[in-house]
Parts: structure tokens; C-alpha cells; sequence
């Protein structure tokens, strides 16, 4: 009698995993929201670039025709949609990006609660996962040091290139940010040294944020969304230490001293 050996199978590991995306939300007329999205790619070029981004429709309420065309009209502007929002549950079909369901949107309060420490390595339950990894990978050589007050510091200057995603608080650098580099802070952001990549302070909403910095040559400046490239910057802030902030639901960059 002979006996079969039992064939080894390897389990499949599944595990959660959240990701930070961008959202876009079209509005009505569509040809001056597009117009505007142009003059953001021409003035940001390749800033959607491996960026996941969600299509929220809920506000344009377009039929699957219409939105079949503005994912081919996006996908040209080099912009791929990884899913779509929208009330109602339409079925959407196979050729489009899924349906994207049970979304929220990030906060600062949701991401650290006054009076509680950060904790990079543990994160809440429920919030991104990814969002530790991200800012490994994103600031692994720049010798980041997070203090109990979810503020993170940069000790050294941020290379073109780099991205610092922190969720949590502050971003502080010590030294100088480089073209081509980018911040993204829920709080506020300070450089103490040449500002010449793109800093969006306030990225999760806090309107309250600022950016900071001892020599402006940013290419891109952003408080809660509101933002100035490098071209329609007044002349007399570049180069100097400024301060950037909102102020009546405008940006304003000022001479900082």
C-alpha cells in the first residue's frame, strides 16, 4: 500500500491597507473647471504623476457617459484615476475605475486628538497604515526625529526628489528644501533654510496652519488648499524670509522677520 504525501500549500496573506489619495471634484461648467485644473498642470507640471487620485461626482452628478469621457479627458492630462465617488451606487462597468464606497475624509483632528501623543510606529486603529510607510520611505534619509508633540524635524536638507508626507503635526527643516522636493504637513511648516520645492501646509484641513521659511524661492506655496506657484508670486517675497497664511479665505505671503 502506498501513501500520498501531503502537498504543502502556502497561505495567502491578506492584510488592510489604507492609502493617502488626492481628490478632484468637478464642477459645473466643466470647461472653466477644467481650464482652471490646466493652469494648476501648467504652473505644477507632473504633480499628478504616481499621485492616486479619486474622482468625487458627487457635486457634478454626470450619467456613466459623462464620466467615461472626463476619465479619457483627465487620463490625457496625465491624471489616472485609481476610483470614483458617488452617491447612488450607478453601476459603472467594467472599463471604468471602481466605485469607491464607505470614503472619509482625512482631518488633522482625526489624525492626531489634542493632548495625545503621536505614535508613527502604532497607528490609530482604522487610519492609514500606508501613512507609516510613507513617511519612512519619504524622509528615511533625512534623519527625521518625531517629539512627543507629533512635530517632526528635519535635521538635514531635503533633496529634489523627496517627499515628507507627515500627518501628524509641524514639519520642521533645519535645512534647505531643494526644486523638486515637497512637504505636506497637516500642520504647520518650517525651513530654516532656502524654501525651493513646494510646501502645503494644512493638508488635512487645518486652515490655521502657516509656512515659514528664511529664503523664499518656493516653486509652490499652500495653506488648506489655497495655493500661489512661484509665478504669480510677488516679486518683493522672493528671496526674502516670509510667511505665508490665510487670511478671509485668501493666501497671503508676507515678509516674515
Amino acid at each position: 500500500m502506498t501513501f500520498a504525501a501531503p502537498v504543502e500549500t502556502k497561505s495567502i496573506r491578506f492584510r488592510a491597507r489604507s492609502f493617502v489619495a488626492f481628490t478632484l471634484t468637478p464642477e459645473a461648467p466643466l470647461d472653466e473647471w477644467l481650464e482652471s485644473l490646466d493652469r494648476w498642470i501648467g504652473n505644477s507640471p507632473g504633480y499628478f504623476a504616481g499621485r492616486p487620485v479619486v474622482l468625487d461626482l458627487n457635486t457634478l452628478k454626470p450619467d456613466v457617459a459623462a464620466i467615461e469621457s472626463l476619465v479619457g479627458v483627465l487620463g490625457h492630462r496625465g491624471i489616472r484615476v485609481y476610483a470614483i465617488e458617488m452617491d447612488g451606487g450607478a453601476e459603472l462597468g467594467p472599463h471604468l475605475p471602481p466605485a469607491l464606497v464607505g470614503a472619509k475624509e482625512a482631518t488633522a483632528d482625526g489624525l492626531l486628538q489634542p493632548g495625545h501623543k503621536a505614535a508613527p510606529s502604532k497607528p490609530e486603529e482604522g487610519k492609514a497604515e500606508e501613512h507609516k510607510a510613507e513617511e519612512g520611505r519619504a524622509v528615511a534619509q533625512a534623519k527625521p526625529a518625531l517629539p512627543a508633540d507629533g512635530t517632526l524635524m528635519i535635521r538635514t536638507p531635503i533633496r529634489s526628489g523627496q517627499l515628507v508626507f507627515h500627518p501628524h503635526g509641524d514639519v520642521i527643516v533645519l535645512g534647505s528644501v531643494a526644486s523638486g522636493s515637497e512637504i505636506v504637513a497637516a500642520g504647520s511648516i518650517h525651513v530654516y533654510g532656502t524654501l525651493r520645492g513646494r510646501a502645503s501646509a494644512g493638508g488635512l484641513g487645518n486652515s490655521a496652519a502657516r509656512i515659514f521659511c528664511r529664503k523664499n524661492e518656493a516653486e509652490l506655496l499652500s495653506v488648506d488648499g489655497w495655493y500661489c506657484t512661484a509665478e504669480e508670486m510677488d516679486p518683493s517675497v522672493r528671496g526674502k524670509a516670509i510667511q505665508a497664511f490665510l487670511d478671509n479665505g485668501m493666501l497671503r505671503i508676507a515678509p516674515f522677520s
